[in-house]
């Protein structure tokens, strides 16, 4: 019996996929359960128009991601720190402030997750933080660090 399946199981294929198991396997495991349905016309047909519908969305989204990042590569953030003895920074900027920052100086709404920092930034001066906005988009922004 040909099954197309609904989410991915283990052992026998990923979601999409259309595999050959057993009949009881199908009726009494994959079906019970709506990890897959049978490979009927109506069904493969329901599995083509959700894929292209997934495709459309995909698309949708990387054009999005796309734009926010040729405008994130155009602009700046300020942001201003305390400063210790000898010039030195007290404290620092974390990513949480910076996404705080674009918010209100950009007016764009970027998650504070999306952005690549592997530790606050310590020192004044520009620095460029990556911004990971799509798996194949990435953008460079430019986050000024001054005295308070």
């Amino acid at each position: 019996m040909q099954i197309v399946l609904l989410e991915d199981v283990k052992a026998l294929g990923k979601k999409g996929e259309i595999v050959k198991v057993s009949e009881g396997y199908a009726r009494n495991f994959i079906i019970p359960k709506k990890l897959g349905v049978e490979a009927t016309t109506k069904n493969l047909n329901d599995l083509k128009l959700k894929k292209a519908n997934e495709e459309k969305v995909a698309a949708q989204h990387l054009a999005e991601a796309r734009e926010l990042a040729e405008k994130l590569e155009k602009a700046s953030v300020t942001l201003s720190i305390k400063a210790g003895d000898n010039g030195k920074a007290f404290g620092s900027v974390s990513g949480k402030e910076i996404g705080k920052a674009i918010q209100e100086q950009l007016g764009l709404d970027v998650d504070k997750k999306k952005l690549v920092l592997p530790e606050p930034l310590k020192t004044f001066g520009t620095h460029e933080v990556p911004v990971k906005l799509h798996r194949d988009v990435t953008a460079k922004l430019s986050v000024k660090v001054v005295e308070a």
